[in-house]
This record gives C-alpha cells, structure tokens and sequence, in this order.
C-alpha cells in the first residue's frame, strides 16, 4: 500500500518528435509547471539562433570539443542530424537521477531508440502536430532554414511519424493548443511515477 511517504525512483522522460513540432515550446511550458524535474541540457555543433541562450537552450560546441567528448565516451547518445552533431552529456543525466528529480530529455528520434536500448523502462513520449499541414507551416514560419532545409526536414518527418507508434505515449500538439499537450504531457508522468513495479533508472 502506498502511502504520502512513499518514495519513487527518479523518472527518465524521453520527449521527441519531428522538428518544428513544438517540443521546446513545450519544455519552456513545462518549466513553469515547477516540478521537481531536472531538465536535460543538450550539446550541440550547430549555430545559436537568435534569442538562444548557451547552457539553457543547448550547450553550443565547436566540432572538435564535441568528437572529443565523443571519443572520451561522454555522451549517453549522439548522432549527426542535419549536418551537425547532437549529444546528450552524462553529467546532465547523473546531475537529475543523482539530486531524486524525475529527468526530462528532449531529443530526435534517431536518438530516442538509442536511449530505448540502455534504458528501456523510460517513459518515451512522442509528439505530433494536429496535421503535417501544421507542421510544415510552423517551420516555414521560423524562418531559421532554407528552403532546401524545410523540404529535408518535412521529408524526415514523414519517416519519423511512421515510428510514433513504438513510443508509450503519443501527445497532439494542435495548432494554438499547447497548453493541452502540456497537460497531457504532466499527466502521462505522474501516472508513470506512481505505476507499480517500475525499477529505477540504471543508465550509465
């Protein structure tokens, strides 16, 4: 029987999606929420964006301190995705699992089955606009790529959407209805934390 002191091993959350879906505007949402979640960092080679900010938004690298970082096996998972180089430092994980805090990790798909194989009982949630016309309208809109790079992008998230259904979780994130997705994703965690049986995070 659980009671009020019942204590429940730290949570991974595996957030991914295709791009533009809105998975940092959501995690700027989440923040708010004030949860007791430690919220993944990750490294990245490409250029900062305006308006980004370096260690909040992603830690920016130049390429050859990111392969080393590779070459010294301190990546839980890193791929190149768009011509760049995309990793999630260990220390941001042990930092969230060792502090008690449920870890919040937003990644690309392609790194979410990486993840999937080192720790199967995360919880992986996968988020979907309400339409690909939405999608393609939102990453037209931000105007950050070229046209060469939305078409390489959208063709990419066709074959990712095709992958959806091997995540636990699916979370619509409609058109001016991310509050709802919001929601959803803070339900599906708190019914992951108190699901019996669920053994600890063993990671790294």
């Amino acid at each position: 029987m659980q009671t009020a002191e019942t204590s429940y091993p730290p949570l991974l959350v595996v957030l991914s999606g295709p791009s533009g879906v809105g998975k940092d505007a959501a995690l700027t949402e989440l923040r708010k929420l004030d949860r007791p979640w430690h919220f993944v960092v990750t490294a990245t080679t490409r250029k900062i964006r305006s308006g980004e900010t370096d260690g909040k938004d992603y830690i920016f690298l130049d390429e050859p301190t990111f392969l080393g970082m590779k070459y010294r096996n301190e990546f839980v998972e890193f791929a190149q995705v768009y011509g760049n180089w995309y990793g999630v430092p260990k220390s941001q994980v042990i930092i969230g699992l060792e502090a008690g805090k449920d870890v919040i990790l937003k990644i690309d798909v392609q790194g979410a089955a990486t993840v999937r194989k080192m720790a199967p009982n995360a919880l992986f949630l996968f988020m979907v606009p309400g339409s690909f016309e939405e999608l393609q309208e939102r990453l037209s809109q931000r105007m950050t790529e070229s046209t060469p790079e939305i078409e390489l992008r959208l063709k990419t998230a066709e074959n990712e959407m095709n992958q959806r259904n091997g995540f636990d979780r699916q979370v619509v994130n409609s058109k001016d209805n991310l509050r709802q997705a919001v929601a959803d994703i803070d339900a599906a965690i708190a019914e992951e934390k108190r699901r019996v049986g669920r053994s600890p995070i063993l990671i790294l």
